[in-house]
């Protein structure tokens, strides 16, 4: 498959010591040689493969140096894309990474698309469509756990373990169609029955397998969506504060005085949090912090987990009870904080409420109590498990919905030989579940959605 030759800035926009300019298509070293100038004229296009030359950009319609640049050069197929690949190393300034990018358009590039360059290596056959994915995860990672978990999926750890049971189903159905087509035995119904059960539950083990990861591998790429709730005062900001590490809400003696949700992303022991510090709930007549107030209860209905806080030095109200009934059946840690002022709380009262709920007493003033949360955060989702490196995580929600539907297939199949429904219906459920299985990786997708999936990459990539 040939294309045209695209081009990119593939770093960051901004001041800093270098900014790249990739090239790849069948014309990127000829483009480049164009506009080179190499110590002792050394041209591009007689380099090696895989080697990086210093010398200078020229604008050739006025003949002048345009910025001094290191070329690396990497001819197809060993490149990212399959074709050839020439990046620029000029320095990191706007004006300059922009100057080097124009030359190579004015020269016979096009601008690339999102994640063009991804594209063209999945259209190559470098990597498959489950790998390429993987390539924006790992840009993505806010954690060292993520990371490995994208590095896992780039490497094929998934693909692999698809196309093994996409080769076990084909196989299955290719016996099936043997023993159909010479049935010499009388028993060759029931032998062909006990092979799609054999092979139908193996498969359907596999993929259950794989979803029991999907909930911490969704955790791990997209984050918790970890919510802050308390009345107002009880020290939810400075709880906030203490995680991040940082002074990122306004902390007062005041009640009401963070008046919206402040959202903040947190690696809390190789867990990430999105982590929304709402507004005090509470009956008020402030028209601005009745909003706010509402916001909290909207976010509230649509988090991963809930961080419950009290005043240690406080009686428990009929507000702090009415939190209880809200965040019921959910993931909850109760904060009982300010522990460092005298009691009032009634903590039998508290022990009670949160009996299903793991409970930490904190004083967040004076940093204790910190790491026995961040603890049980980590143990509350994860439980030791995540650590497993043979693992093959599933953390994309496009691959997680595929597979449940790959499951309620073969399921369906599996049913259906039990019943002794004939064999010719028993191979659309098989074949339904190989396609779906295709799907993840690629072998079997629509267009519309390769150019929907690559379009949410950063350009450059």
């Amino acid at each position: 498959m040939e294309f045209d030759t695209i081009a990119a800035i593939s770093t960051p926009m901004g001041e800093g010591a270098i900014a790249i300019v990739r090239l790849s298509g069948d014309q990127a070293i000829s483009i480049a040689d164009k506009l080179f100038r190499g110590v002792g004229g050394k041209r591009l296009k007689e380099t090696a493969s895989h080697t990086i030359h210093y010398g200078h950009m020229m604008d050739l319609k006025t003949n002048e140096i345009a910025e001094e640049v290191m070329v690396s050069v990497m001819k197809a197929p060993k490149t990212f894309t399959k074709e050839n690949v020439v990046e620029i190393n000029c320095h990191g300034g706007i004006a300059s990474v922009n100057r080097v990018l124009q030359l190579v358009l004015s020269n016979g590039a096009r601008l690339a698309e999102p994640g063009e360059f991804t594209k063209r290596a999945f259209l190559n056959g470098r990597i498959d469509l489950s790998q390429a994915e993987a390539v924006m995860d790992l840009i993505r990672a806010k954690t060292d756990r993520a990371m490995n978990v994208a590095l896992g999926q780039m490497e094929g750890r998934l693909s692999k373990l698809i196309r093994k049971l996409r080769q076990e189903i084909l196989e299955t159905l290719a016996h099936v169609e043997v023993n159909i087509d010479y049935p010499e035995y009388d028993d060759v119904e029931e032998m062909t029955h006990q092979l799609l059960l054999e092979k139908g539950s193996y498969v359907k083990e596999e993929i259950e397998k794989l979803l029991r990861t999907s909930h911490q591998g969704k955790i791990l790429r997209e984050g918790l969506s970890t919510v802050i709730v308390g009345r107002p005062n009880v020290g939810k900001s400075s709880l906030l504060n203490s995680l991040v590490q940082e002074n990122k809400a306004i902390v007062t003696d005041i009640p009401g005085t963070t008046r919206d949700v402040i959202e903040e992303y947190v690696n809390v022991r190789g867990v990430p949090l999105r982590l929304l510090d709402t507004a005090g709930i509470r009956e008020t007549e402030d028209i601005v912090e009745r909003i706010g107030v509402e916001r909290s209860r909207q976010v509230l209905k649509e988090a991963d987990l809930i961080l419950l806080v009290l005043n240690y030095s406080d009686d428990l109200s009929s507000e702090d009870e009415n939190l209880f009934k809200a965040v019921e059946g959910m993931d909850v840690i109760v904060i009982v904080n300010k522990t460092d002022l005298p009691q009032r709380i009634n903590m039998e009262r508290v022990r009670e409420l949160s009996q299903n709920h793991k409970l930490v007493t904190t004083s967040l003033l004076e940093d204790q109590g910190v790491d026995e949360l961040e603890e049980a955060i980590a143990a509350l989702f994860f439980e030791g498990s995540i650590e497993a490196r043979d693992m093959t995580y599933v953390s994309n929600s496009r691959h997680i919905a595929l597979l449940n539907q790959a499951l309620s297939a073969m399921e369906d199949a599996l049913m259906a030989v039990e019943m002794g429904t004939p064999i010719d219906i028993v191979q659309i459920d098989f074949t339904r579940t190989w396609e779906l299985l295709g799907e993840v990786i690629g072998d079997s997708v629509h267009e519309s959605l390769i150019d929907q999936l690559f379009s949410q990459f950063c350009l450059g990539k």
